[in-house]
């Protein structure tokens, strides 16, 4: 799996015209999820998300997590974090996993990510045409790879 997690004062995904899910303060996850992902991927990547401590404390330090900033999270899934860049100039995505096995993860990440910060995550539609819209805060970026855990 792989998470690019934006620290945001607003972000909102937009589908059909019609807002799908909206927040303010938290994380922008854009999540992807390959064919070879497991739950223990997830439960790892989940921890990280909901714990990353990025936020601003009382000197500026970034020393807080999502909890303790009361944050909210907008998870968007996006296959296409499994491009292959190497040949040609048209990426190929055979690395991402088909919809049978990365909606149950998805949906499974949602459950997760809500329990663990204690309140609804909003969401994207998986495989929908979405528009996301985002105030990046920082800026702060940061990219996870589930493939790093076992280096750290």
């Amino acid at each position: 799996m792989r998470a690019v997690v934006q620290r945001v004062t607003q972000a909102s995904c937009t589908v059909d015209d019609q807002i799908t899910g909206a927040i303010d303060n938290g994380f922008l996850v854009l999540l992807g999820i390959e064919d070879a992902d497991t739950k223990e991927d997830l439960d790892w990547l989940a921890q990280k998300i909901a714990n990353m401590r990025v936020f601003g404390d009382e000197n500026d330090l970034m020393n807080k997590s999502l909890t303790d900033i009361d944050g909210n999270i907008l998870l968007i899934s996006q296959f296409t974090l499994f491009a292959a860049t190497k040949k040609g100039n048209r990426p190929g995505f055979t690395r991402a996993a088909r919809p049978d096995k990365a909606i149950p993860l998805y949906e499974e990440m949602i459950k997760q990510l809500s329990t663990l910060i204690n309140k609804e995550v909003q969401c994207g539609i998986f495989g929908a045409d979405m528009k996301i819209s985002l105030l990046n805060d920082g800026p702060v970026t940061i990219i996870m790879d589930t493939k790093d855990k076992e280096n750290h």
